[in-house]
């Protein structure tokens, strides 16, 4: 049996730490260990087993570590394994997560049902790390029964977790009107659940007259047909007295249990499947650019748009002629 055979096999009986050694696996960026990869992946992709996938994105500050915890903790209490992939802002320096979400998910980090893995986002746009879907696609094959991707936090770029995920959530804190338009309208129209955070205490007035104003802002921006009757929901919680947190998972149980029921969900990842096939092309061709025979010729043309001896749009048909694509 080879290594990645054995591997799969740990994984598949619910190893959290063979799980921890493959998503270690799949982000590497060594040209052997992206073979190894996929042929993991592709071993494992025969299980079959599936995970409620939900992306959770918010502004840094709203409480989504500490959200995170609390209702990882109820649906631990529930009987489910919960898996979490926290994506943090990379340190420009060492390329490594600067926040470090286990250390804010002491509860969480302790459970046997639960598995936290944070990764550097290493510059990668749209709120998740470059191989967080294939960590999501590991966690499903490890046995989770909900896999949490919290995003980095910074805006409207967010929405690419949307072609990762089952259901999208905005995690949002208490706030007036003028907190309301600065809310970016892209991602605001790909969230199914808004949850206004912080609802307890001196805030939980303020709180519920902001679910009205996000209530009214969703029915605005909304025109999506597939959305089942009353979706999307803005709902007030707290993630330090945990109320709230029973009434947005049943909310999050009744939309997925519609969108199974429809067709969506199945015909959703047969989409986001086809997504992803087309930036691992895209990611491939890139690669090649990095390559020292290609990138000599890029230097060697470039040199010849500068004399003028040819034309940009002539030189980049040239190069990509040679990496054997058409334009």
């Amino acid at each position: 049996m080879t290594d990645t055979e054995t591997l799969a096999d740990r994984i598949l009986a619910g190893d959290r730490r063979a799980l921890a050694r493959a998503v270690t696996l799949v982000e590497s960026t060594r040209a052997d260990h992206r073979g190894e990869a996929a042929a993991l992946l592709e071993r494992l992709r025969g299980a079959g087993r599936q995970a409620l996938r939900i992306g959770l994105s918010g502004t840094p500050g709203v409480g989504k570590s500490t959200f995170i915890e609390a209702f990882g903790m109820m649906l631990i209490g529930q009987g489910l394994r919960v898996a979490v992939l926290a994506v943090d802002p990379s340190s420009a320096r060492s390329g490594g997560s600067i926040l470090g979400d286990k250390t804010r998910m002491e509860r969480l980090s302790r459970e046997k049902a639960a598995f936290i893995r944070p990764s550097p986002s290493s510059t990668h746009l749209g709120g998740v790390a470059r191989r967080t879907r294939e960590a999501v696609a590991l966690c499903e094959a490890a046995g989770f029964d909900v896999v949490l991707i919290e995003t980095v936090g910074v805006g409207q770029s967010e929405t690419m977790v949307a072609q990762m995920c089952d259901l999208f959530v905005l995690l949002l804190a208490p706030a007036g009107g003028d907190e309301l338009q600065g809310v970016k309208r892209g991602i605001m129209e790909m969230a199914d659940l808004i949850l206004v955070n912080k609802a307890d205490g001196d805030l939980k007035a303020t709180a519920t007259r902001t679910v009205a104003d996000y209530a009214g802002a969703l029915r605005l921006l909304r025109h999506r047909p597939q959305d089942p009757e009353g979706f999307p929901k803005a709902l007030p919680v707290s993630a330090v007295t945990e109320e709230g947190l029973a009434a947005a998972w049943a909310e999050m149980q009744a939309l997925a249990g519609l969108r199974r029921e429809s067709g969506w969900w199945d015909r959703t990842r047969a989409e986001q499947a086809a997504h992803w096939f087309e930036e691992e092309v895209r990611a491939g061709l890139l690669r090649r650019l990095a390559e020292p025979g290609v990138r000599a010729e890029m230097a060697a043309q470039a040199k010849a748009v500068v004399r003028g001896d040819i034309s940009p749009e002539a030189a980049a048909q040239a190069v990509i002629r040679g990496l054997g694509a058409e334009d």
